[in-house]
């Protein structure tokens, strides 16, 4: 049953105010990396808790100006108010609320320039706004807010906050290498600083290590007990393929949720779960209560067009994804679009969605962001499939080694022609547990490209039992491999049959009688049983080495 929560505030949230001509901090972007990584030793402590700490990937923290009035009485907080709170929870904020935490600050850094704790929250705050908007042009904004908070106050003299704003922004432009170091950094500082896990989480679940993510979510559980724990929790439980722990904790984290903001975001990821369940109505009733409690939660409007895609209700999906792009412009959702357009024969319409995505990845490029994997993932299927292996060669020598990734590079290894290789790696994202239907697809189809019957039959049917409609287009094509394949051989797999004893030396035998003779000839042969498919197939070695242009061989750590 889906729970509902109406919203506390209006759902229109505006941008937030734009900077004077004067800001200083407008400036081109120059990447996540653009200022000096940090010292590998640290001989200070961070000072100033009260101004501290930046709760990047949930919101910001950081110590924000209390101003006294005077006035004892107690007094409704305002949209500021609510921000500071939100961001002392570790809690997200209302984008109206974000956007007056926004105001009130830029009005203040304008007459104290030099206020490191101020600008910080700023920039952090820039961060939050360019990602819960896809506008990635703030991103330039908040590099540029938190080099001046590291100018006032360098980060060895206790400004952690700014390190972690660079984090928060390195994650947000998915450089996920450098996003450690700054995190890392902080970390030794202030081990048991509760807001440096959630940028780590993010880091390390880029990379793909996930032994790092999931002692990091432990030490953020242990020091943060409440609803951001319990979501980075089911994250984690859902990475790994464990559904019913991520479906229990999820449930916990909006039973517990009491912002709009944070009940919203909860009942999406139960949205996303039921999706991935092969459930699309439960979800499009989780989406639905997720957009009541919060109008915007943009993603629940992309994650609404999916379910009802798989419902075939494709009007309304047609006109959610619309949606979803006006208000959240990422390039996946127009992929999808684009998808969604494909399979209904509309090729026009899914060539102008494909050119909008290719226009949103350079935009974002010029922003910092690396959108490489969506790129990749079009040109696999749509374009140019040895320009994805390209993209994701990259991506993998950057140690961008999740299962996303892995599972991408497989794939388009695959449709360049290189299956052997690109096995691989669709292995390696099998591996992790996740329990993606596409990921079971793209690893049955190169099995059975290599002839390998057996393990590509049972890959195809996790495929379709999993999500049998988990795309407009790869979905159908998932089922029509797998009835190519056919019933399986009786017996069962020929490979997995032990060999038949050695056969016992002849023996003498006595003469036979005419009559014998001729009840012998009488008698016909049994058949020899016909070869499995599969007993004559070989199966690549799975410890073979992939031909990456790569110093390292291809792993992947268990999750995401």
């Amino acid at each position: 049953m889906a729970m509902d929560v109406m919203p506390q505030q209006g759902p229109d949230s505006g941008r937030p105010p734009e900077p004077s001509p004067q800001d200083p901090y407008v400036l081109p972007a120059e990447g996540a990396t653009a200022a000096p990584p940090p010292p590998p030793t640290l001989r200070t402590t961070l000072r100033r808790a009260a101004f501290g700490a930046v709760a990047a990937g949930v919101l910001l923290a950081g110590a924000l100006v209390a101003v006294d009035d005077g006035d004892e009485r107690p007094k409704e907080p305002g949209p500021v108010e609510r921000a500071e709170a939100a961001a002392t929870a570790g809690s997200p904020a209302s984008l109206s609320d974000l956007t007056a935490l926004i105001g009130d600050r830029q009005k203040w850094v304008e007459s104290h320039p030099k206020d490191a704790p101020s600008l910080a929250t700023l920039g952090t705050a820039y961060v939050e706004w360019a990602r819960r908007s896809a506008d990635t042009a703030y991103y330039a904004r908040a590099e540029q807010a938190l080099k001046r908070s590291l100018e006032a106050q360098p980060g060895e003299r206790g400004n952690g906050a700014a390190w972690l704003g660079l984090a928060a922004l390195a994650n947000a432009r998915h450089d996920f290498l450098a996003a450690k170091r700054w995190g890392e950094t902080v970390k030794k500082q202030q081990p048991k600083a509760w807001n440096v896990y959630p940028v780590l989480i993010d880091a390390y679940t880029g990379l793909g290590d996930q032994k790092a993510a999931t002692a990091a979510t432990e030490t953020f559980g242990e020091l943060r007990k409440g609803v951001p724990a319990l979501a980075r929790t089911a994250d984690l439980y859902r990475g790994n393929g464990w559904r019913e722990d991520a479906l229990a904790t999820a449930r916990e984290a909006a039973d517990r949720a009491t912002q709009p903001a944070e009940k919203a975001e909860a009942l999406h990821r139960l949205g996303e779960l039921a999706r991935e369940r092969g459930e699309p109505e439960e979800a499009v009733a989780q989406f639905d209560a997720a957009l009541r409690t919060d109008a915007a939660q943009y993603a629940s409007l992309a994650g609404r067009a999916r379910a009802l895609a798989a419902l075939d209700r494709t009007d309304e999906a047609l006109a959610a994804y619309q949606s979803a792009l006006e208000k959240l412009p990422r390039p996946q959702y127009a992929l999808e679009l684009g998808e969604l357009y494909e399979s209904l024969g509309l090729d026009g319409d899914a060539r102008t969605q494909y050119a909008k995505l290719r226009e949103m990845v350079a935009a974002a490029k010029k922003d910092g962001v690396d959108e490489s994997l969506v790129l990749a993932r079009f040109e696999a299927d749509h374009g140019d499939p040895e320009a994805a292996v390209e993209l994701l060669r990259a991506q993998w020598r950057g140690q961008h080694r999740s299962a996303a990734v892995a599972d991408a590079l497989g794939w388009a290894l695959h449709r360049a022609g290189k299956s052997e290789e690109g096995l691989e790696y669709a292995q390696l994202a099998a591996d992790t547990g996740v329990r993606n239907a596409s990921y079971a697809y793209h690893l049955g189809v190169i099995q059975r490209e290599l002839a390998d019957y057996g393990p590509a039959r049972r890959n195809l049917e996790q495929a379709v039992r999993t999500d049998p409609a988990f795309s407009p287009l790869a979905a159908p094509l998932a089922q029509e491999a797998l009835d190519a394949l056919g019933e399986p051989p009786p017996g069962g797999p020929g490979e997995t049959q032990q060999p038949p004893p050695p056969a016992p030396e002849p023996e003498p035998k006595p003469a036979k009688k005419p009559e014998q003779e001729r009840d012998q000839e009488k008698k016909p042969e049994a058949p020899a049983p016909a070869p499995s498919r599969t007993a004559a197939v070989k199966s690549p070695s799975p410890t073979a080495s992939p031909s990456a242009p790569s110093s390292a061989s291809p792993s992947v750590s268990k999750g995401p």
